[in-house]
């Protein structure tokens, strides 16, 4: 039971995070640079480790630390879409360089952990369909729990 909270926790930190993400953008507030640092903070804090280092790794890497460190394959899959919606808020920003790296480390987790990033969708559009499905999945475990 405290396994599960602490999980839907982690992964409510980062829901909120993303959500706060694209909210700036469809409110005329759209800070690219703002919006991939709120993505970067909030995987540091879901993985519960230096984000900056974990971030740094090369893209096999930081699949491989992930696995090693027991990180929930389901809080991967949020972090694997928070790097690509990350890698696109760093090129409208001008960092061409950063954003290549976020989508090759994001690629590397949905290749390790098997899930897919939805690319034909574009970043935001695929992280809201992502979020859209998983709310309905959440809602469907919380009627089966109560009947």
């Amino acid at each position: 039971m405290f396994e599960h909270d602490y999980l839907m926790r982690m992964i409510m930190q980062l829901i909120e995070a993303i959500q706060r993400s694209i909210n700036m953008s469809k409110s005329g507030a759209d800070d690219p640079a703002a919006q991939a640092q709120l993505l970067e903070d909030a995987i540091g804090s879901a993985t519960d480790m230096d984000g900056g280092v974990l971030l740094s790794l090369s893209p096999d890497s930081i699949a491989n630390i992930l696995d090693l460190s027991g990180t929930d394959p389901r809080v991967v899959e949020y972090i694997g879409r928070s790097l690509y919606l990350e890698s696109a808020y760093l090129a409208q920003a001008g960092a061409t360089d950063l954003a290549m790296v976020r989508a090759e480390q994001a690629l590397a987790l949905a290749e390790h952990y098997g899930f897919p990033l939805d690319e034909e969708l574009g970043p935001e559009a695929a992280m809201e369909a992502f979020l859209s499905d998983r709310s309905s999945e959440r809602s469907e475990e919380l009627d089966a729990a109560s009947e």
